[in-house]
């Protein structure tokens, strides 16, 4: 016989009976123990589980595996378990107790890419048999109640927005090596350690928030509810760690880390005096994901051609783009007049692919220049 008996907590949510408990990695690893009861798309039965991510399950693994050596590796959010049958309890020790061959297998609710992952560091460390996780169990839950939780689960609960995630992982670049930081997966760890998300974050925050730059007030920052912006942090910051930091640009160079900002600036005050008509009350799309994505992909081009100069004051940037516009080819002309970019106009359209078409016209435009090393000021 395999009997399990848990320290439990009776919770009652309306005609739902759970059990809030734990259970060691040695319990989920019992023969018939759990069942992943998966969607089948052609078939009208009760499955509702996604496909086990492998990747996903093999992360956490690595995870748990190298938070176990320093003895650090934690995961406080429960799995939930259902079964159609009933649990008894004793209120008198506050323990449930049941037959793993009677009870299982347990329906995984939500959670089964976490026990993949736990049954997988097990299989390489034996001694993470005995960690435990936080485990809610449903019982007398029928086939279609248990599908309709795991509706709930997957579409009430969000993951951490990707704004926050940028700004806790710069935290956390910079608090390495003056904190005792505990084992973090070792995606994470890598994203800290590039310090990709801190330096772009410098960059946003600068533009966001000095008063000589065209991106005042315009970057809508993790947390922040604020009118005025255009584009969200997230956007912005990807766009610098896919273009700014792109190996072909100058300035992914951390030599220009202290100055980066500020060429940022210029650059950007550069393409707003030429492409934005002030007197104009239409939005331009220059402030949106389109316009910041397309001169984002130009800036390799254009710092290219300045940093042999290491000349990047706004007026010889505005030179240097001015001189590109003027030399698109016919099909590409009409993106050097503000009305394009106005929103609700051509810009307005643009798929990535679009985007990229452009930057690369306008990176070709730039450099077959004549005589660029004679751009007077």
């Amino acid at each position: 016989m395999q009997t399990i008996t848990r320290p439990a907590a009776l919770v009652r949510q309306g005609s739902l009976k759970l059990y809030a408990t734990s259970l060691k990695v040695s319990d989920l690893r019992r023969p018939n123990f759990y069942t992943i009861n998966t969607l089948d798309p052609d078939d009208a039965g009760p499955g509702y589980q996604r496909l086990l991510n492998e990747g996903r399950a093999k992360r956490l693994a690595e995870y748990l595996l190298d938070g176990q050596t320093e003895r650090d590796a934690f995961l406080p959010t429960s799995i939930f378990l259902a079964t159609n049958k009933d649990i008894p309890f004793d209120s008198a020790t506050n323990t449930i107790s049941f037959e793993v061959n009677e009870i299982g297998p347990f329906n995984v609710v939500d959670g089964q890419h976490r026990i993949a992952g736990l049954v997988l560091a097990a299989d390489k460390n034996p001694e993470l048999l005995q960690f435990e996780i936080p485990v809610n169990i449903a019982v007398s839950l029928d086939d279609i109640s248990q599908m309709c939780h795991f509706l709930i689960v997957n579409t009430t609960q969000r993951s951490v927005d990707k704004a926050i995630e940028q700004q806790i992982v710069a935290r956390l670049t910079k608090m390495v090596g003056l904190e005792k930081t505990p084992t973090i997966p070792r995606w994470i760890r890598r994203q800290v350690e590039r310090g990709e998300d801190a330096r772009a974050l410098n960059v946003a925050n600068f533009l966001n928030t000095d008063a000589r730059s065209p991106w005042l007030g315009k970057i809508r920052m993790a947390n922040d509810e604020g009118d005025g912006a255009t584009i969200n942090q997230k956007s912005f910051i990807n766009s610098i760690k896919k273009y700014i930091f792109s190996a072909n640009n100058p300035l992914s160079n951390p030599v220009w880390d202290g100055s980066r900002p500020m060429i940022l600036s210029n650059y950007w005050t550069a393409i707003v005096e030429l492409l934005i008509d002030e007197q104009s009350s239409t939005p331009s799309v220059l402030y949106k994901t389109t316009g910041v994505d397309l001169f984002h992909i130009v800036s390799a081009t254009v710092f290219t051609h300045l940093a042999t100069r290491s000349d990047f004051k706004k007026e010889t940037i505005k030179a240097l783009m001015k001189r590109g516009l003027e030399n698109l080819p016919d099909e590409n002309i009409a993106m050097s007049h503000p009305e394009w970019w106005h929103r609700g106009g051509v810009a307005s359209g643009l798929n990535s692919a679009a985007v990229r078409k452009l930057g690369n016209a306008l990176s070709h435009a730039i450099n077959v220049q004549d005589n660029t090393s004679n751009i007077s000021l």
